[in-house]
């Protein structure tokens, strides 16, 4: 495994997190992700967990979603929340994600779940870890992720306005607590996983949310259809 920086490729986020990466805590957190590696099995591939960063340069930002950590399946996790590599089984949150796209907005969704088209259009599909082990969610909890990607929200409230954070479940919105919606436009709604409460994300409209504000701050709305083979879900 190479050092972290050697994974971050945009120069834009380069810049502002050089100085984090010099800090004790991911020092500590490189060096334990280099043991991981080499003894378990770990996602996504290291290439893939600055993902998120290199698909959206910190000036195309126009949304951020937060997630909690990578799917912990094998060929899941490829460094963005909610998506999956094409040729896995689309998760049970991102059906639920794209009902709601469909319901909203009537956009069919997609045979896959690759959403680097969105992380394209300036979505910043941001997991609040961004490593975890095979079979076991959360087993990265303790390792430091959670400070530098706090440090990344927080360099997104200061440096930039009019960002629409959608923020999916207690977690999500407990990790953006520090926002500010003077800055911003921050939309709430509950986790669409099946295994929480998720019938209280149908209906968030969240999408069409999300572009009405953008446009009304003159700012180009996001294309949320994601292109591929479309299908219906059943309900």
């Amino acid at each position: 495994m190479q050092d972290l920086t050697e994974y971050l490729h945009d120069p834009s986020w380069k810049k502002l997190l050089g100085a984090e990466f010099e800090k004790p805590y991911m020092k500590e957190l490189e060096a334990t992700l280099e043991k991981e590696y080499e003894s378990k099995t770990i996602y996504p591939k290291p290439e893939n967990i600055f993902a998120a960063f290199n698909l959206t340069p910190f000036h195309k930002i126009k949304v951020v979603i937060i997630g909690q950590d990578p799917y912990h399946g094998p060929n899941q996790a490829h460094g963005l929340c909610f998506s999956v590599q094409k040729g896995v089984k689309i998760p049970p949150s991102l059906v639920n994600i794209y009902k709601e796209l469909e319901s909203d907005l009537g956009i069919l969704p997609p045979t896959h779940g690759n959403l680097e088209s969105w992380a394209n259009e300036g979505v910043l599909l941001l997991n609040a870890l961004l490593t975890v082990e095979d079979g076991s969610p959360m087993a990265h909890k303790n390792l430091g992720w959670d400070q530098f990607t706090d440090r990344v929200i927080d360099l997104i409230n200061e440096h930039k306005e009019n960002v629409v954070f959608l923020l999916w479940g207690a977690p999500a919105q407990k990790k953006a607590k520090s926002v500010d919606e003077k800055k911003h436009c921050v939309l709430k709604t509950v986790h669409p996983s099946p295994l929480s409460s998720y019938r209280g994300y149908f209906g968030c409209q969240h999408f069409s949310k999300c572009n009405e504000f953008l446009k009304s701050k003159g700012i180009n709305p996001i294309d949320w259809k994601v292109p591929g083979t479309f299908s219906t879900f059943s309900n």
